[in-house]
């Protein structure tokens, strides 16, 4: 019985862009687009809270490596994830995947999400970039604030990445507030082949072999009943 839930939502220039659609579970799905001939793949996830049994947490892990693993490294990836716990300002030891720019301290549960991470070569997007607290904040209830939605992306196309911040007066769902991110695409486009007309050689009717020649062919070309004059 599925208790969970992800979804993705398009703006509809995009609808016909959509390759294919996965649900890999109640927790993980996947949607391929072709964008201007690059390949992205949205993943939209949501880890398992801290309380869910360990089983649980074990198959959600293997079920996501497997979708990364599924992506090829000349296609772009991104996620949307609530990951239920926060990595933590700083970045010691973490440089690779992290930012400095994280929020509270990393807790136990979330260290696999930084492994995860490693494994992938997997920027968290949201702790690359500096920001006062309203807009780090991806969770407030009363008094309590934290950081639990995230965006990844693979490594190596981070530097498309050109913002990542919460709105901090928008809410998408209950205490939840949304995150945006802007990416902007290094597109190679395809080189079209130039139509060129053929150029008319006429410089060569000097020679007196090709000049009788041409004159002859004019000729027949008339019906073969009248002379061709040299101007």
């Amino acid at each position: 019985m599925e208790r969970n839930g992800v979804g993705l939502i398009l703006k509809e220039e995009y609808s016909k862009s959509v390759v294919e659609v996965k649900r890999v579970s109640d927790r993980v799905m996947i949607v391929k687009l072709e964008v201007e001939w690059v390949m992205i793949n949205v993943i939209s996830a949501y880890v398992p809270q801290v309380g869910c049994e360990m089983e649980e947490k074990e198959n959600f892990w293997s079920e996501l490596d497997e979708v990364v693993e599924g992506v090829t490294r000349n296609e772009r990836l991104v996620f949307g994830a609530d990951i239920n716990g926060h990595v933590g300002e700083g970045n010691k030891g973490d440089e690779e995947v992290m930012g400095r720019y994280g929020f509270k301290k990393r807790n136990v549960e979330e260290q696999i999400v930084v492994d995860f991470a490693k494994r992938g070569e997997i920027a968290v997007v949201n702790t690359y970039f500096k920001k006062n607290e309203d807009h780090r904040v991806t969770y407030k209830s009363g008094r309590r604030c934290t950081q639990v939605d995230y965006v990844l992306c693979i490594r190596c196309n981070l530097k498309e990445i050109g913002d990542c911040k919460v709105l901090a007066g928008d809410s998408v769902a209950k205490q939840h507030r949304m995150v945006v991110c802007r990416m902007v695409l290094e597109v190679k486009k395809k080189r079209r082949r130039l139509k060129t007309e053929r150029r008319i050689r006429w410089w060569k009717l000097k020679a007196e072999d090709c000049s009788v020649r041409f004159r002859e062919e004019v000729r027949q070309g008339l019906g073969g009943g009248e002379e061709v004059l040299d101007d």
